[in-house]
């Protein structure tokens, strides 16, 4: 039987929670009155998505861009989280959750660079 790779999965699931994610968001932008954090939580879910799908999905992936991918992914989910339950709750997810999840999101990108140099041909 052969072994389903799980981290394209995983990278769609990802982007789908995000796409949904910033999609809600700037509806709720565009009809709330006091919704200024649903601005930049849509930005970021909605430019983060499709990173994340089309890396999770590229054919010459290697692990370090898989890593490079993850990072983006997890950093963006806590970034969202954390605009999400300021703008819900009023409290954030956790402790410095915003700034955890920004230097994921900009070390993710960093490690592409790298990534670059160890892609393989499909």
């Amino acid at each position: 039987m052969p072994t389903i790779d799980w981290f394209p999965r995983l990278a769609v699931i990802v982007a789908g929670v995000l796409g949904a994610s910033g999609i809600a968001a700037a509806a709720g932008a565009s009809h709330a009155g006091d919704a200024s954090i649903l601005v930049p939580l849509s930005l970021i879910a909605l430019t983060q998505a499709p990173a994340v799908l089309a890396l999770g999905l590229h054919a010459a992936a290697t692990r370090f861009l898989r890593l490079a991918t993850a990072v983006i992914a997890v950093g963006a989910l806590i970034f969202v989280a954390d605009l999400a339950a300021r703008h819900f709750t009023g409290t954030a997810l956790f402790p410095l959750a915003a700034p955890v999840g920004g230097g994921a999101l900009i070390l993710g990108w960093l490690l592409l660079i790298p990534a670059a140099f160890t892609l393989r041909r499909p």
